[in-house]
């Protein structure tokens, strides 16, 4: 349970700003290989990111005048909080995936401009494109009156945010590393996941949908788990046709898709 829990500290120190220092760190301690374990809980992290998600948006609908406006404002702000949480480090692989991508149809090339830490043309267009998704759907989410008050648009930020951090690790299990693995920061945690660490992985993400199962009916949590599968399969040929595996910004760009695809599963189901 200990090694659990150290584990678990290190995912939310890598994955959030969330400060973990002092004594708190020496106890945690570090090494390529638990950052390499600490991949099983990104799920784990993404309880912390939805639930803030959630919390804020209950609040800001609670607290706005009751008009069509209100949850467009919860969502804007909401998603505002996420992203102050994770310090834009999924929002900043997508950037750089859709630059290098974009940018250029040679695999060493995009590669090449993956790494460059400006954001073009692309990666911007792709930054608001997929944010305004994102407000639009869990606007859309928030608005509907199901007899559940805040619950439903609450259970789908946290499974939302749960599920897309799932995703990314079956890159992992399937995908190889690329690029240059010698200064990437994500080369210890991706160079492998066992599927015994997927297992807690998955753990957490079942663990999250039936929670989120008391306010969201079962048939549109699998349209919305259903939606989020196919964004993966989508991003895993596209890696897998253009760059021959995956970086560690693929892995962020991933999570952002597929968090917008669960949602308009969610949408469409609704």
């Amino acid at each position: 349970m200990r090694q659990f829990i150290r584990e678990y500290l290190l995912a939310v120190q890598f994955f959030t700003r969330i400060p973990v220092t002092g004594r708190l760190a020496g106890w945690v301690g570090f090494s390529p290989a638990m950052l390499r374990a600490s991949a099983a809980h990104f799920p784990g992290v993404g309880v912390v990111v939805g639930t803030l998600a959630a919390t804020v948006f209950a609040l800001l609908q609670a607290a706005l005048p009751d008009t069509l406006f209100a949850p467009l404002v919860a969502a804007a702000l909401s998603t505002v909080a996420t992203v102050l949480l994770t310090g834009g480090f999924h929002e900043d692989g997508l950037a750089d995936v859709t630059d290098g991508l974009g940018g250029s149809y040679h695999r060493e090339r995009a590669l090449e401009i993956m790494k460059d830490s400006r954001v073009g043309a692309f990666g911007a267009l792709a930054l608001v494109l997929v944010l305004l998704c994102k407000v639009a759907l869990l606007a859309l989410l928030g608005s509907q009156d199901l007899g559940t008050g805040y619950a439903y648009i609450c259970a789908a930020l946290l499974a939302g945010h749960v599920v897309s951090r799932l995703v990314p690790l079956l890159l992992i299990y399937r995908l190889p590393h690329v690029g240059d693995t010698a200064q990437s920061k994500s080369k210890p945690l991706a160079d492998q996941i066992t599927p015994v660490r997927l297992l807690i992985a998955f753990l957490w993400c079942f663990g999250a949908l039936a929670l989120a199962n008391i306010a969201l009916p079962a048939i549109d949590l699998l349209v919305a788990c259903a939606a989020a599968g196919l964004a993966l399969l989508w991003m895993a040929r596209l890696f897998r046709r253009r760059l021959q595996g995956f970086t560690g910004d693929c892995l962020g760009a991933t999570q952002q898709v597929c968090e917008v695809a669960f949602y308009l599963g969610l949408a469409v189901s609704v």
